[in-house]
């Protein structure tokens, strides 16, 4: 199974070597953008833009609702996970 985390591109890192920095929930963590970057668009203006990563690759756009709704389910499943560990939420 794959899973993909949305992100929002903070700043651009190496745009010769498509690389950017994105946030997620807080955490900040470098990224390839090679992928989005490959059909020419301009790797300066994904920043502040939502992307789909997976494995550190951004995938593909999405729009600020998408990544709130998974963002969303994702804590879901992480408070399902400690409820079934027996933590306190």
């Amino acid at each position: 199974m794959c899973l993909g985390i949305p992100a929002q591109v903070v700043a651009i890192m190496d745009a010769d070597a498509g690389l950017a920095l994105a946030e997620t929930a807080g955490v900040r963590r470098q990224i390839n953008i090679a992928l989005l970057a490959a059909d020419g668009r301009d790797p300066s203006a994904l920043i502040g833009e939502w992307v789909l990563l997976h494995v550190g690759f951004a995938m593909a756009l999405i729009d600020k609702a998408e990544a709130d709704r998974a963002l969303a389910l994702l804590a879901q499943i992480d408070l399902l996970a400690q409820m079934e560990e027996g933590e306190e939420p």
